[in-house]
Formats: structure tokens, C-alpha cells, sequence
């Protein structure tokens, strides 16, 4: 499981790919992090639902914005890993909102514990005919700074852009994080064993409020 502290930073990542994206077909991928970064914050200082994790709000303001800057899709297949291939399209939606909803409602409370930190994006190193690149940031507030991490791949015809699909906080890719605890339980119950224990495990979360 993760700290305390890295929940709040992604829940503070999470809050960030939630924004609106009208710029993002034009923005290089550092520009466009570095927007959304001081966009989020903002955000998270004006609007008290946001700051005090209100689920319903979040769930609503991540439904209208979060798939134009996210692949969510790529997220969600490589941390359900091979499996993936041998999945249906309907359970490929299904694992698709399962993991949405496990992670909204896993860090939305951190939200309300995201205060003065700042986010500084370092140098882009990378190539104008890149089409996946990583962008190195650092959270700055009380305490050493903490690497936050993006990979941002650059997606063609509609709705052409630059979308995050994985993050790094301290070291720990999140993709990476899921996918172990994913496998096992497809190793002993299958992708139906899989939906199964994450729906359970976003109702029992649903309860406790």
C-alpha cells in the first residue's frame, strides 16, 4: 500500500488529468503539464467539493474531462497485463471502469490534505519527433521535494494530442503498482475473478463514504 504522502500526490494527479484539455493538441507535453499542474492547484484552493474529497463531485468532474488527457485504456491494459488480450470487449470495459472507480475513490479523500505545494517541471529531454517521452517534475512545499513523473505518449487523428498513461511518484510507476496485485488474482480467479474483487472492493469503499 502507499503513504499517506504519496496518496496525496496521486490524488493531486488524478485531480490534474481531470481538467479541461483544449489546448493539449497544440501543447508540447512538458507545456501542457505544466499547465495542467497549475491549473489543478488552483482548482483544488477554489473549490471546496474538490478540497474536501466530496466523491460525487470528483467522479462527475473526472467523467467529463479526464479521458481526453488520459489513455485510459493503455493504463488500464498493461496493469491488467497479457490478460488483457484474452479479455472480451465487455469485460474489457468493465476492468476499464472498475480500475477508474477503484482509483478515484482510493485517493479522493487525499485531496483535502493537498495545501501550498507548488510543481516544477524540469527541461524536456527529448526529440521533436518523439512520440513518447517522459516529463520529470518535482512537488515543492513543506519537507524535500518529491519526483513526480509522466509518461505522455502523442496520439494522431481525433482528439490528437499528447495523453499521460503512466506516473511515477518516488520511484513507483502506478501502472506497475496494480499490475502485480492484479495478477494474482487473475493467476487464482481469472478476469472474472479479477472484475469480481474490484467491484467489491469499490462498493465496500462506496459504503464507508
Amino acid at each position: 500500500m502507499m503513504s499517506g504522502f504519496l496518496s496525496r500526490l496521486v490524488a493531486l494527479v488524478l485531480a490534474l488529468v481531470a481538467l479541461q484539455p483544449a489546448l493539449a493538441a497544440q501543447e508540447a507535453p512538458d507545456a501542457l503539464v505544466r499547465r495542467l499542474s497549475s491549473e489543478v492547484l488552483n482548482e483544488l484552493r477554489a473549490d471546496p467539493a474538490l478540497k474536501a474529497g466530496n466523491i460525487d463531485h470528483i467522479i462527475a468532474l473526472v467523467d467529463k474531462s479526464v479521458m481526453p488527457n488520459v489513455n485510459f485504456r493503455r493504463m488500464t491494459a498493461a496493469a491488467v497485463g497479457p490478460a488483457w488480450r484474452r479479455a472480451t470487449p465487455a469485460q474489457q470495459a468493465r476492468l476499464q471502469e472498475g480500475f477508474k472507480t477503484l482509483l478515484i475513490r482510493t485517493y479522493s479523500g487525499a485531496l483535502a490534505q493537498v495545501g501550498d505545494q507548488t510543481v516544477v517541471v524540469k527541461p524536456l529531454r527529448a526529440a521533436p519527433e518523439d512520440t513518447d517521452v517522459l516529463v520529470r517534475t518535482e512537488v515543492r512545499g513543506r519537507g524535500d521535494p518529491v519526483q513526480l513523473d509522466y509518461r505522455l505518449e502523442k496520439t494522431p487523428g481525433e482528439g490528437a494530442g499528447w495523453k499521460i498513461y503512466n506516473l511515477n511518484v518516488l520511484g513507483v510507476w502506478l501502472v506497475e503498482t496494480y499490475r502485480s496485485q492484479f495478477a494474482q488474482e487473475i493467476n487464482a480467479h481469472g478476469i472474472d475473478g479479477l472484475i469480481e474483487t474490484l467491484e467489491a472492493r469499490n462498493k465496500s469503499n462506496a459504503a464507508k463514504g
